[in-house]
């Protein structure tokens, strides 16, 4: 099965749920009632947590990895 391509829709829809409070606090806090909500129940509910996952190839409630690497930055 071939993965279908990420419109300039789905980019809209993310961005929604990147900047949807309960979200941002399920991937940054990895517990609690937002976290459960989100992994429970919206991320199978909710198109933009479906959109999300999408366009960033990990689900609505996972953490978001570090962009710098702290091993990396120290010689």
């Amino acid at each position: 099965m071939e993965p279908t391509a990420v419109t300039d829709r789905d980019r809209a829809m993310a961005r929604r749920c990147v900047e949807c409070p309960v979200c941002s606090h399920a991937r940054r806090r990895q517990r609690g009632l937002a976290y459960w909500f989100v992994r429970r129940i919206e991320g199978s509910v909710c198109p933009y947590c479906r959109a999300y996952e999408r366009v960033y190839g990990r689900k609505a409630h996972e953490p978001v990895p570090d962009e710098t690497d702290s091993t990396s930055l120290r010689g």
